[in-house]
This record gives C-alpha cells, sequence and structure tokens, in this order.
C-alpha cells in the first residue's frame, strides 16, 4: 500500500513540475502554441493550467501528509534490539595475556650486549 501511494505521489509530483514549466512567464515559458480559440487559446489555457497547478499542489500537500502520516504507524517494534548488546563490565572476562615467546626462539637470535667494549 505504502510503495503505490508512494508511486502516486511521484507521478503527481512529475504532473505537477510538467503543468508549472507549461504556464507561459515572461519570457514565454514553455508554453504550447494552438488555435486561438476554445479551450487552448491563451485565456483558456491559462485557466485550464491555473486550475490544472491548484489542484495538483493540493494533492501533493494531501499526500505528502498522508504519507507521513502512513509511514509513522507502520513503524516497526517500539522494542530495542538486544541481540548485540555487551555484557555489563562486571561479567566481562578479563584481558587474555600477551602470547610470550619461547627460549628456543630467542637462542637463535645473535646476542648484543652494548655495555661491553670493542677491542682495538
Amino acid at each position: 500500500m505504502f510503495t503505490f501511494l508512494l508511486v502516486v505521489h511521484a507521478i503527481i509530483a512529475a504532473a505537477l513540475v510538467t503543468v508549472i514549466l507549461m504556464q507561459r512567464s515572461e519570457g514565454g515559458g514553455l508554453g504550447m502554441g494552438g488555435s486561438p480559440t476554445g479551450l487552448m487559446s491563451a485565456r483558456g489555457a491559462a485557466d485550464f493550467l491555473t486550475r490544472a497547478t491548484t489542484i495538483l499542489a493540493t494533492l501533493f500537500v494531501l499526500m505528502s501528509i498522508g504519507l507521513a502520516a502512513l509511514a509513522t504507524m507502520q513503524r516497526g517494534p517500539r522494542e530495542i534490539d538486544q541481540s548485540l548488546a555487551r555484557p555489563p563490565a562486571a561479567q566481562q572476562q578479563a584481558p587474555a595475556a600477551a602470547p610470550t615467546v619461547p627460549e628456543a626462539d630467542n637462542a637463535a637470535a645473535p646476542a648484543t650486549n652494548s655495555a661491553v667494549p670493542l677491542a682495538q
């Protein structure tokens, strides 16, 4: 339902932009040419586009409010998910000690003693 209304809302928004761009402004706008009589005369087209803009703008605002209300009602559970929560500090284990180096590895390395003077 929400997705359908969201698509309708996008269509209304696109139609509103189109109708606004079709209106004649001081620079001429994107207004269409047509016969000078009937609905698409200069006065008839202006009345039609003004009325269409008003209707589409009203629908856009009402749909925005409705979608916002619908989104707040369809919110997920109001409980906090505790599945990834860390245990309290009292229940945590002590950190593991640093690994020790075996003595066999130390014997293979050359020993350097900086206190012994070098013979000349």
